[in-house]
């Protein structure tokens, strides 16, 4: 039986590729498709997914190292910085001490939201792989943090985790509907407060009518407009002003940014990686929803009558691709100056580190909804806020990670792990106390 929930866990869960495949043949077969369209189906779905993964992961390579360099830069005082060393546990400690505990939590919170979703009126799924997996470990992690333990720590965990699913994917749905014109899924993704977020300042603000997709470009300038074009020239901009920064402060560039060869060659060819991991990532979320939506709809017709997948964040990207790009770049800069003031009062006792991958994937598609609600100057409005709400998430919650996984949250919070850090965690110490 241990073996077998491994498997499930490790192999099948923990895998988005083979658990939406999965997903995509068990609808195809309810619908009694034939046995190509089945295959077909299933093996696009997978490899869409592998796709996505690859675009994913070529983004994420191309500007971590940013991350590093504005560390350098923007070094503040701080009483405690949150490196592996001085936590109890880090995040590579943490998961091989509960990784079976966490196991248990991601399947329960799986099973339950598919009883929720299959006798209430919250028919939305969860179905995003990797995220199915972290939040179950933000919650983990905030009970250690906070004293408990045993079954308790599961209990609470499963708890959290599905009550987060379930009322996440409620609350993007409508957006998520009123950007794609359709409601055939929503959002499995700790997007979800940054993005609302966004998407109410920009509604408040701006008029929808006016669209970041309908901005108009001089001839010259026409090659704007392509995506990959537009995403390759900000991020070599912005390794170019890194670099600049790192200069004047007596840094070697090249060294902050483990170049192994000419620093601004080294920032073109990470720029060009990310726009090459853009369109990769793009080509992959296009394949997917060609196939998991139809073929989940076997799964909404036969067992769980009208039910929604929740997916990735990426999903929304091709339906306002300008948006993307100007959320992440106006948060970068509004999240920086908040940063910097962050540091220069002391307004937290420990170093925050600029969320360039939160400002991309989480700030990007609210930018996405924001723009759906007050087109580009909601857009912008609403990303700027967004960065700023960000940087506080963050510092608000690193206090109840701070001897489990606050190195990792340093990296990839801000959003709502970071929401639910401090809300989990202010519960998890009343019962730990």
């Amino acid at each position: 039986m241990q073996n077998v929930m491994n498997f499930i866990i490790n192999d099948i869960l923990r895998e988005p590729a083979i658990f939406l495949g999965l997903i995509a043949f068990m609808g195809l077969l309810i619908q009694k498709k034939e046995f190509t369209e089945i295959i077909s189906g299933t093996v696009k779905t997978i490899v869409g997914v592998v796709i996505l993964d690859i675009g994913v992961g070529i983004l994420v390579g191309s500007i971590l190292p940013l991350a590093g360099a504005f560390g350098v830069v923007y070094q503040m005082p701080a009483e405690y910085t949150f490196a592996p060393e001085t936590m109890t546990y880090g995040m590579d400690t943490f998961l091989a001490t509960y990784g079976t505990d966490i196991g248990i939590v991601m399947l329960s919170a799986f099973i339950l939201n598919l009883i929720i979703a299959r006798f209430t009126k919250w028919k939305n799924v969860f179905l995003t792989g990797h995220m199915l997996f972290w939040f179950p470990v933000v919650f983990m992690s905030v009970g250690i943090n906070a004293g408990m333990s045993g079954i308790g720590v599961v209990i609470f965990s499963v708890i959290a985790t599905t009550l987060y699913m379930v009322v996440s994917m409620a609350l993007v749905r409508p957006l998520v509907k009123l950007t794609t014109g359709s409601d055939s899924f929503t959002l499995g993704h700790p997007t979800v407060g940054l993005s609302l977020i966004a998407a109410y300042v920009g509604k408040l603000v701006g008029n929808k009518e006016k669209s970041t997709e309908d901005v108009k470009f001089p001839k010259s300038l026409e090659f704007l407009r392509e995506i990959t074009i537009t995403s390759t020239l900000v991020i070599f901009i912005a390794y170019l002003a890194i670099i600049v920064i790192l200069t004047v402060q007596g840094q070697v560039a090249g060294v902050v940014l483990e170049a192994d060869n000419n620093v601004i060659l080294h920032a073109f060819m990470q720029s060009i990686s990310f726009g090459a991991g853009l369109t990769v990532m793009l080509q992959g979320v296009r394949m997917m929803l060609a196939e998991i939506v139809p073929a989940f709809k076997g799964i909404s017709d036969k067992i769980i009558p009208n039910a929604v997948p929740g997916l990735d964040c990426p999903l929304v990207f091709p339906y306002a691709p300008n948006a993307v790009i100007i959320g992440f770049i106006v948060s970068m800069i509004t999240s920086t100056l908040t940063l910097i003031i962050i540091g220069t009062t002391g307004a937290f006792s420990f170093v925050i580190l600029p969320l360039i991958i939160t400002c991309f994937f989480e700030i990007g598609t609210g930018a996405v909804f924001a723009n759906a609600t007050g087109g580009l100057k909601g857009a912008i409005v609403g990303s700027a806020v967004a960065g700023v709400v960000m940087m506080i998430f963050m510092g608000l919650s690193l206090p109840f990670f701070a001897d489990t996984i606050a190195d990792w949250m340093l990296i990839f919070g801000g959003n709502d792990f970071s929401i639910l850090g401090v809300l989990g965690g202010l519960i998890a110490r009343i019962f730990g106390g």
